[in-house]
């Protein structure tokens, strides 16, 4: 285990960058028009490249945060500090599903995409019209319990800011020097 308390500034860059991307990514998927058959517009190249992106930096924090552990906070209660495990980890699985399933979504559809039109993507699975419903259904299911994890995570914070005052929230902000 690590004597670290507070996060480190590449955690915490990694954490706004994505917390930034995600709510860029659900406007985007939100208010782009339904997708139907034909290749996909500018609007959905967007998307599937910002999924890209998120999918890279959550992947990389992964990788940051078993590297980096951080102690946890000895003020919280045991229950406590067992539901932040459980809520921090379930946000990567759900971020992780909901971008994977976004790019099966469009392999499904046998689209031809690009990263930001640079970089060709490769298609995790071959044309499926049968599969396409399945997988953007998992794709829904996987974006609203994202946004419920991150409901939870954000009102925890909140309860730390203005109900028990303790200063655990401090962990991820920037750093007063």
């Amino acid at each position: 285990m690590t004597d670290r308390l507070h996060y480190g500034t590449p955690a915490k860059v990694l954490h706004w960058l994505v917390v930034a991307l995600l709510a860029v990514q659900f406007s985007l998927g939100w208010l782009m028009p339904d997708v139907h058959a034909g290749p996909p517009g500018r609007a959905m190249t967007l998307h599937i490249s910002l999924g890209l992106t998120i999918l890279a930096l959550i992947l990389l924090r992964l990788v940051w945060r078993i590297t980096h552990p951080v102690a946890p906070e000895s003020s919280l209660p045991p229950w406590q500090r067992v539901s932040s495990e459980a809520v921090h980890w379930l946000l990567y699985v759900l971020v992780l599903a909901a971008t994977i399933t976004g790019w099966l979504f469009a392999s499904f559809r046998g689209w031809s995409v690009s990263y930001f039109n640079l970089i060709p993507l490769p298609m995790l699975a071959g044309k499926n019209p049968v599969a396409i419903h399945q997988i953007d259904g998992w794709h829904q299911i996987a974006e609203w319990a994202l946004l419920i994890a991150i409901g939870v995570h954000v009102a925890a914070a909140f309860a730390h800011i203005f109900i028990y005052r303790d200063g655990v929230m401090q962990r991820m902000l920037p750093s007063r020097r």
